[in-house]
C-alpha cells in the first residue's frame, strides 16, 4: 500500500481529463491566481490580453509626440532673433539675442 495518498501519475478518476496540477500550467501568470476585484481594477495590465492594434497606435502616437517636440525645439533654436551689434573697434556684425539665464 502507498501511504503518501497520492497514487499514480495519471488523472484522478471523476475529475475529468486534467488534474489540478496540470490546470495551473494552462493559465500562466496571475490570470489563474485568485485575486480580489480591487487588485484587478488597480492592475488591469496583468489580466487583459495584449492588443496589437492598440499597441501600434500607441507607438505611433508616442513617436509623433516626440518628433513634434524635437521639431519645436529645432525651430526655437533657429528662430532666435539676430541683431546688428558694433564692437569696440567699430566693426558691425550680426549677433543672436541671448537671455540673461544662458
Amino acid at each position: 500500500m502507498n501511504s503518501s495518498g497520492g497514487g499514480g501519475g495519471g488523472p484522478t478518476p471523476g475529475k475529468g481529463k486534467e488534474s489540478s496540477g496540470e490546470r495551473g500550467f494552462r493559465t500562466p501568470g496571475l490570470r489563474g491566481a485568485q485575486t480580489t476585484t480591487l487588485f484587478r481594477a488597480v492592475n488591469p495590465e496583468l489580466f487583459i490580453k495584449p492588443n496589437k492594434t492598440v499597441m501600434a497606435l500607441g507607438l505611433v502616437a508616442i513617436t509623433l509626440s516626440v518628433g513634434y517636440l524635437g521639431y519645436m525645439h529645432a525651430m526655437k533654436e533657429n528662430d532666435q532673433q539676430l541683431y546688428e551689434a558694433i564692437d569696440s573697434e567699430g566693426e558691425r556684425y550680426m549677433k543672436r539675442k541671448t537671455s540673461r539665464w544662458d
